[in-house]
C-alpha cells in the first residue's frame, strides 16, 4: 500500500488530489498539511511513502522543507509554479518528481504516484527540460575544471621547474616560511632560499608573492 501526505494550503486543491487517488486500491491518503512546517512534523508521525508537496505556502513553502522530506518519504511535488530555478531547486532537494497544475490528467498522477513510491522519477515536460539543463550546466562545469587543470599543468611544464622546486613553490603558494618549508622537506634554510632563488628565476619574478601569482595565476587560473 502506498501511504500518501498531501501538502497544500488551499483545501479545494487537498480534496481534489484526493478524488484524483481515490480510485486506486495500492494508495491511500494518510494525512494532509496546509504548510511546509506542519508538513515535516507530519511527515516524521506518519512516514508516508509519497508526499505530494505544493510550494506557495504560508509559514513555510516548498522548497525551504523539501530536503526535511525528502528524508522522510519520496517527494512528488505538485505546484502552479514552472519556475526553472525553482523546478531546479526542488530537483537539488531530493524531489523525485515535479507535476505541474493544468498539464497532467488524474491518471498520470496516479502513475507519477505509483513510479515515484518505487524509486523511479517522474517529471512534467518542462521539469524535464529543466533536468536536461542542470545535467548539462554541471557537464560543462566539470570539462571546465578538467580543462583548467590541464592547462595549469601545461603552464607548469613550461617553467621547467624541477621536482623539488615544484615542492618548494606549492609549499609557498600554501603560506609557509622558509623555515617551514625547511622542516617539512628536511632541508635547510639556506637550500630552501637556493631553490626559490632558482624558482624566482625560471618564473621569471623578483619575490615571493610574484612567485605565488606566477605559479597559479591572479584568480588561481594558468597565466601564460
Amino acid at each position: 500500500m502506498i501511504d500518501v501526505l498531501i501538502v497544500d494550503d488551499n483545501p479545494i486543491v487537498r480534496t481534489a488530489i484526493r478524488g484524483y487517488l481515490a480510485s486506486a486500491e495500492d494508495v491511500r491518503v494518510v494525512g494532509e498539511a496546509p504548510d511546509g512546517r506542519t508538513a515535516v512534523a507530519v511527515a516524521a508521525r506518519l512516514r508516508p511513502t509519497v508526499t505530494l508537496l505544493d510550494h506557495r505556502m504560508p509559514i513555510a513553502d516548498g522548497l525551504s522543507v523539501v530536503h526535511q522530506l525528502a528524508q522522510q518519504s519520496s517527494v512528488l511535488v505538485l505546484t502552479s509554479d514552472s519556475d526553472d530555478e525553482l523546478i531546479a531547486g526542488m530537483l537539488r532537494g531530493g524531489a523525485s518528481g515535479y507535476l505541474v497544475h493544468g498539464e497532467f490528467e488524474p491518471a498520470e498522477l496516479l502513475r507519477a504516484v505509483q513510479a515515484v513510491a518505487a524509486g523511479q522519477g517522474w517529471l512534467s515536460p518542462r521539469g524535464a527540460s529543466v533536468t536536461i539543463a542542470v545535467l548539462r550546466e554541471q557537464a560543462n562545469r566539470e570539462r571546465d575544471t578538467v580543462g583548467r587543470a590541464e592547462q595549469i599543468q601545461m603552464m607548469r611544464q613550461d617553467f621547467g621547474l624541477t621536482r623539488r622546486e615544484q615542492e618548494v613553490v606549492e609549499l609557498l603558494c600554501a603560506g609557509h616560511s622558509n623555515a617551514a618549508i625547511a622542516r617539512r622537506l628536511l632541508l635547510t634554510e639556506k637550500t630552501v632560499k637556493n631553490h626559490l632563488n632558482h624558482v624566482f628565476a625560471k618564473l621569471r619574478v623578483t619575490n615571493r608573492t610574484e612567485a605565488v601569482v606566477r605559479w597559479s595565476g591572479p584568480d588561481g587560473t594558468p597565466d601564460r
